[in-house]
Order: structure tokens, then sequence, then C-alpha cells
């Protein structure tokens, strides 16, 4: 610990996030305090100094160890977000880990979701303990991000929340030397937001906290040099640590505003409609006969588009890719455009124009995914798309194993038929048949055979047509249910994965197709003759050179979006919040609306004599929210301390006497169940709905009221003793004092 506090105070400095009033609690103050270096270089590609120090791989297995020791039967997550689990299991966990000041836990704590789920998926049952397990981590890597949003607000807090889910940690960083000899010296470094993809953790990805770090990356506020998997054309000179971008201090022609998802995608969608022109373009003159300059055209931006996606399935690996929502359309063309290009360099090379036409046809296969891909890119956010997707994938599945199935009522037709049909015809029936389009399988069915013929094509009929329609109708119905029913998480989830995939290292990105190609057939063999300070020189004069309208239209737009005064939580230097300024557009500000009045009471700071007078109501309702807090306790604290003094005399008042030692209570989190009165009753009650607790319970306080009754019968007796000073008569005088409390029963069951 003495080695880790140097270290901080010689290299970096503990950041303190001054809290607007209204956020500040009344109860407790919040910790202010990030114990990380955040002015080092942080980067996401590999394992940094600043964060060098911290115990994953023993944090990774003191994660697994909680929580396969808590959770021992399967759990739902609404299971696991009731009021009765979230405060014995979840809040404890939270606490104990948040506590640990640690920002590897969140990438901990996903990397144990992660192995919770391949133990799930060997079992073949969702509903089981690993899967409960694997959620319960989601949740808890949730709430742990959400306190360090709430600790940590303004431009610094999103830049610590930028090192929680993008910095590069590694699993066995830190692990014992045995350990590391016994794995591979290389490891791959991951930030915590690609695990959370890999994962599928939708409900850690739609959070608050998540979902600021998102936008801030794929506007490009946060920069950083993302890891991949493979480059084709690495440059690593120059890498971009995790900062927050400053348009003012970034030179004019900056290459890296490239690959900023949001601009990507837009220069993704220009390149697209480029592609689909060219295709239209072509395909409406096509003549096998002769190569025209439409088709070379089409043929090398084709060629320079294949390529980038390839590229892009590189950078982050296949799982990552194929969850972007129009993926499989992507990769349907690239097989097609591969199959077109071989047969029309086979015609070429040949002379012959029938492989030449058969390319042609092939290629025609590609406008049924290329028309509805601008869809899917233009409307990546509606709900139908999303369906549309996942749904797809069902029937492929289903229609795959139907097909494989319904394949033995082919060879049964083939081998009853003794030659009589050929299995073309055949198949061609039973595709009728199954769509409900025609009859003719049925009506020749007893030219195979007298009886079997018309029970085997009636039995199709009944289960490719009724069953197999049943079966796939209930199925799509069920999976577009769940997608509504989550359709928030759905499409951030979406959005987290554009966002992910659109942050690119590979230099190819900054080539637009078809400059992409000649990147890679000039500097990938340039970069094992000259050195990687040449190299990059030589790449960024190539990419501004080739890109010079493109950078100098987005440093005109950044320049005027992305300024310093414009983020979340920060203060112009006149005053106003970036809200304001940015309701300076000019339909915002001359719209016609008669509630503008709502929005605009807050768009501007009140003045300093509004803050002290509402400051001065904080000691008020802080008392009230105290007396709330502590009003149930009163009576109970002062039944003990009247008991250990020995009790009232016959005055009511409380003679002097020894009394129990006070003990103050430090009140819980802002969000905690405790300043909230009568809160503790009720749960009291719900956990004691169950027969073990309720009968204890029971016991408890009827042992607790005997209790009192003999103290307060040995307190009668003992002021009527001193009263009459005679033993005799004190006796008596007990005896009669105490009969009525004697005749009462006393139950200790």
């Amino acid at each position: 610990m003495g080695d880790h506090s140097d270290r901080r105070s010689g290299r970096g400095r503990s950041i303190r996030i001054d809290e607007a009033p209204e956020r500040r609690p009344l109860l407790q103050p919040r910790r202010s305090t990030f114990p990380h270096e955040l002015d080092g270089e942080v980067f996401s590609c590999f394992t940094d100094e600043a964060h060098s120090h911290l115990p994953v791989y023993t944090n990774i297995h003191r994660i697994r160890r909680d929580i396969t020791s808590v959770v021992e039967d399967y759990l739902s997550l609404d299971q696991l977000i009731d009021v009765r689990i979230n405060v014995s299991v979840v809040r404890p966990l939270v606490d104990k880990l948040y506590e640990q000041d640690d920002i590897s836990i969140v990438y901990c704590l996903l990397v144990n979701r992660v192995q919770f789920l391949e133990d799930q998926s060997h079992l073949h049952n969702r509903q089981n303990v690993n899967f409960s397990r694997a959620t319960l981590c989601e949740l808890i890597a949730t709430r742990i991000l959400r306190r360090f949003n709430e600790d940590n607000e303004g431009p610094e807090g999103l830049l610590v929340l930028a090192h929680i889910l993008v910095a590069g940690f590694e699993p066995f960083q830190n692990a014992p030397p045995e350990i590391r000899r016994e794995v591979a010296d290389w490891h791959q470094t991951l930030p915590a937001l690609e695990i959370a993809i890999l994962s599928e953790s939708k409900l850690f990805l739609s959070s608050t906290a998540c979902q600021k770090v998102i936008d801030g990356i794929y506007e490009g506020r946060i920069i950083y040099t993302p890891s991949s998997f493979l480059d084709l054309i690495p440059d690593r000179y120059k890498l971009k640590p995790i900062a927050l971008y400053d348009p003012k201090e970034a030179p004019l022609l900056n290459q890296y505003r490239l690959i900023v998802p949001r601009t990507r995608n837009i220069l993704e969608i220009l390149q697209f409609v480029i592609l689909l022109g060219l295709y239209v373009a072509f395909m409406a003159e096509r003549d096998p006969s002769v190569v025209s300059s439409l088709e070379i055209c089409f043929t090398i931006y084709g060629f320079g588009w294949v390529l980038d996606q390839f590229a892009t399935i590189l950078e982050h690996g296949w799982h990552v890719y194929t969850q972007n929502l129009w993926s499989f359309l992507d990769v349907t063309f690239a097989a097609i455009y591969w199959v077109y290009l071989i047969m029309r360099i086979y015609g070429w090379r040949t002379g012959s124009i029938e492989p030449g036409r058969q390319a042609f046809d092939v290629l025609a296969m590609g406008a049924p995914v290329l028309i509805p891909r601008l869809a899917f890119n233009l409307l990546s956010d509606n709900l139908l798309f999303l369906s549309l997707r996942s749904m797809m994938s069902d029937f492929a599945l289903l229609s795959a194993l139907a097909g494989w199935c319904f394949f033995g009522f082919l060879l049964s037709l083939v081998w009853v038929g003794n030659g009589v049909f050929d299995a073309v015809t055949i198949a061609k029936w039973m595709i009728y048949i199954w769509f409900g389009l025609d009859g003719s399988g049925i009506q020749h069915s007893t030219e195979f055979h007298e009886i079997l013929g018309p029970a085997l094509m009636i039995a199709f009929a009944f289960l490719g047509n009724t069953l197999f329609l049943t079966i796939l109708v209930s199925m799509l119905s069920s999976t577009f249910s769940t997608i509504v029913s989550t359709a928030t998480a759905e499409i951030q989830f979406r959005h987290a994965v554009l966002t992910l995939e659109g942050v690119k290292s590979d230099a190819i990105f900054a080539y637009q197709p078809p400059f992409n190609i000649l990147a890679v057939l000039v500097l990938a063999p340039l970069k094992f003759f000259i050195s990687p300070r040449w190299f990059h020189k030589i790449h960024v004069f190539s990419v501004r050179l080739l890109n010079l309208p493109i950078l100098l239209i987005i440093a005109f737009v950044e320049r005027r979006v992305l300024r310093p005064e414009m983020m979340p939580g920060a203060v112009c230097p006149s005053g106003a919040t970036a809200t304001s300024k940015s309701r300076l557009w000019f339909w915002d500000r001359w719209r016609l609306t008669a509630h503008g009045d709502i929005t605009a009471v807050f768009d501007l700071e009140p003045p300093d004599t509004v803050v002290d007078e509402i400051a001065t109501d904080d000691t008020l309702t802080k008392h009230m929210i105290r007396r709330q807090y502590t009003r149930n306790n009163t009576m109970e604290s002062s039944q003990q301390s009247t008991l250990m003094a020995g009790g009232p005399d016959e005055h009511g008042s409380v003679p002097n006497g020894p009394k129990a030692p006070e003990r103050s209570k430090t009140p819980s989190r802002r969000d905690s169940i405790a300043p909230f009165p009568g809160l503790r009753a009720e749960l009291r009650g719900m956990l004691s709905e169950s027969d073990e607790v309720g009968d204890i319970t029971s016991r408890l306080e009827a042992l607790e009221e005997s209790t009192q009754r003999i103290e307060s019968m040995l307190a009668k007796l003992v002021s009527v003793l001193e009263e009459n000073g005679s033993v005799e008569g004190d006796v008596s005088a007990g005896r009669t004092g105490t009969l009525g409390d004697l005749d009462r029963p006393t139950s200790f069951e």
C-alpha cells in the first residue's frame, strides 16, 4: 500500500469532483475522490503502468468464490432485484467490491459472467444456477458502475468511466509466477466494454453510466486506441491514450477523426450508396461479351468495399462482427461478389461468354441483399428490423432442420416408386405441398404404391404444411414478443456494438474504397523496408492528401459541435451551462411553443441570492430527515436506557444509575432503505413470511415480553421494600402488589 500511495503521489493526482448543490446528499457526503491516476497515458491495446498494480487475477477468482458461495439455486433477474435479496445479497457484495477502489472490478465481474455462461452452455438448460450467477455478476457490475458515475461527475467523471470501460486488462495480470509459466507468453488485452458485448450483457450496456461512455465514444468526445485481433496495415508509432477530445487543441487535418464511430458510420452509408448506385447502373446495361467501364468501376469499388468488411472482421473478431444488425447481409453479398468475380475472370481467360453470363446471373442475386441493407442502415433503431434479424436466424435454423427431416420422405418415395418418377420431380411436388401451392404430388401418389404412396404424401402434408408452419409461427411470435419486451435494451445493445465496431486501430480504415486497395498493395510491403517513424509520416501524408475535403468538413463541424463547453455538465465562461448554449440553434430558439418556460427555467443557473436562500433550508431538511430516520429507534433506545437505569419510580422519574453506552449510527447511502420510516418494520414482516423465521420471531417476541414483565415486577418489589422498611410487611405488601401480575400467564413459546 505504501508503494502504491507513493506511486500515486509521484506520477498522478487524485481528482476531486465538485458537485452541484442539488446533487449533494443531506445525510452523508458521498466519496468524491478517485484514487487512480488519470494524468498518465492509459491505453486500451495493452496493460499500462498506471493500472499494472491492480490484482486482476486475484479479483477474478475472489469474485468467482463469492458468487459461487452465495448463489446455490436458480434465480431470475426479477428475483435477484427483489428487495429481500437486494438487501441481503446484492448490496453487501456491491459495497464490498466498490470499497476496494479498483477500476478493474467491472472487468473481473464481466469475465466471470463469460465463464458462468460457458459453464451453463454445456448443461443445455437455461434455468440453472450458473445462469443465475452470470446474471448476478452483470447486476453487480451495473451497480458498481452506477456508483462510480454518481461519485464522479462532469468531464472528469466521464474520463473515469472511460478508464473503467475501455482500459485494457488481461486475465493473468499480477498472477503468480508459476501460473504465468503454465500459460502462453502472449496475452490479449480486452476492455470491459468488449467483454460486455461478447457476453451480451444487455442490462449492463443499457445502464445510464455505460450509455454515457458509449455516447461519448460514438460522438468522438472520448478518444483511445483500441486493441485489435489482426491489423492489415499496423501503425503503432503514435498511440492515442484514453482522453477527452478538445477540437481547439487538435490539428486542423486530424486523420484520426476518420475512425470516430459517428463519422465512420456516415462515411460507410455514403460508401454503400455509391456501391449501390454502381451496382444498379452496371446491371442495367450488363453485356457478358463486353467489359464496360461501369463494370470496371463496380468491380474495383466492390473489391475495396469487401476488403473493408474483411478488415472489420479481423479488427474485433467474428463474434463481435456478427452482432451487428446488417452483418449477415454484408457477408451474403461478399460471397456473391466473390463467386461473380471468379466466374467473370474465368470466362475472360477462356474467352467463353457462358461463364460471364452465369456470373451476371449470380450477381443479380445480390439485389435482394443490397436493397434492404440501406433500410437497415437508415432505420437501425427500428423495432421491426431488430426483430427481423433475430427471426431470420430462427427461421433459417428451423427450415434447415425441417429440410433435413423431410429428406427421408424423399428417399422413401423414390424407393417406393421404383423409378417411376425421378427425384427432381418428386422434390418439386413436395415443395409445392410444403408451401400449399399445388397438390399434384397427392394426385400422383397412387402411381408410387396404392397404399404406401398416398400414406407418405398425406403424412408429409400434415407434418410440413400444418405442424411445421404452426411451430414456425409460434417460435417467431415468441421471439418477437421477447424483443418487444426488451426493446430499449436491445436498441442500446446494437448501439454499443456499432460504437465498438466503429473504433478502429488498423490504418486501412483511414482510406476510403477503393483507395484501401492501393494502401494494402503499397503500404503493407513498405512496412518491412522503412522505419516505423517514416512509415507513420508517409501514412499520415497520404491519408490527409486523399481525404482533404472530408477532413476539412469534419474539422469545421466538430469545432462547432464538440466544444469543451458543450460537454454535459460543463460550465461556459459566461456562466451558462452547455444546455443553454445548445439551445442557441435556430430551430430551438425560434420554434413556437407554449411550454418553453418549463425547460427554460432550468437552462439558466440561478443567481447567488437564490442559491443562498435555498441553502438555508438544508439544515432544517437534514434534521427533519434525521428525525424520521431515528423516530422508530427513539422508543426502543429510551426503554433500554430506562431498564438499565433501574426503571422509573412511582412518580415516573428515572433514578440515577448506570446509563447505557450511547452508540452513534452512521446513516446509510442516500439510496438506502434506512432513511424511510416504517420500511424496516415492513421489511421485517416480509422476512418473517417463512415458517422457520416466523416461528423464531414469535418465540423471541414472547421471550422479550416475559422478560419485561419479570423486570417490572422486580422493580415494584424493590420500591415497596425501600418504602416500608419492614421485611414481613414488605414481603406481604410485595405479594399483594404483584398478585395481579403473577396471575398473568408467562409463555416462552
